[in-house]
């Protein structure tokens, strides 16, 4: 009884290789069109977009249409480039611009957490956050040595870090309307903290030792 001998055709093989080839690149094309179409990319265009048209000092009345960043602008190289009819004396320009690069400002809705551009920034002197849905004040807020003034009331913060006493020079602490319930202690350590707003955040009912004992001008009630 002669060996029976197997022939395999490879033709056959390779087309299935590639098939699989062919399909798995087609998912990874179809991943990344839904990551460029999903909501987190676009805040960061959108972030971005606003960035660059503060450095040029573009008004928000060019990119912002009923609230929204209205990133489908392509007119913002030239409305940067339009001089405006009024002009402030040179010199009052000049304070205001340098003021601006200190303070940072956001509103909206459609933010759910601070952008990651944010953290680069560490020579704010002043946070302005009010009506998103930001649930969260990032552990790295220590690093912003320079902060004064801390405005982040009407968001869903629900909880303060305790790396917040390291910010020695803070005077100013806005949580006001927000869904916190405890205050952490170390916020006792912020000596230069003048005024603190806690009103609209119902659960607090009583604040830690080290706060009761600090010499603050101004408590918001908590009730």
């Amino acid at each position: 009884m002669g060996h029976q001998v197997v022939i395999f055709d490879f033709s056959v093989i390779r087309g299935l290789w590639e098939t699989r080839v062919k399909k798995n690149k087609e998912r990874q094309r179809k991943e990344k069109e839904r990551l460029e179409q999903s909501a987190l990319e676009k805040i960061k265009e959108e972030w971005n977009l606003i960035l660059e048209c503060r450095k040029k000092g573009i008004p928000q009345s060019k990119y912002l249409k009923n609230g929204f960043v209205d990133i489908n602008d392509k007119n913002l190289d030239t409305c940067g480039k339009t001089p405006q009819l009024k002009k402030s004396p040179a010199l009052s320009d000049g304070v205001n611009k340098e003021q601006n690069k200190f303070i940072f400002q956001l509103s909206g809705e459609q933010w759910t957490e601070l952008p990651d551009s944010l953290k680069e920034q560490i020579y704010l002197k002043e946070w302005h956050v009010y009506n998103t849905l930001i649930q969260s004040i990032p552990a790295y807020i220590a690093l912003f040595q320079d902060l004064r003034v801390l405005e982040l009331s009407k968001n869903q913060i629900n909880h303060i870090p305790a790396e917040i006493g390291c910010l020695k020079n803070l005077k100013v602490l806005n949580v006001s309307f927000n869904n916190l319930k405890s205050v952490p202690p170390e916020l006792g350590d912020c000596e230069s903290l003048e005024k603190l707003d806690l009103s609209g955040n119902m659960e607090i009912t009583e604040l830690p030792f080290e706060i009761k004992s600090h010499s603050l001008q101004f408590l918001a009630s908590l009730e």
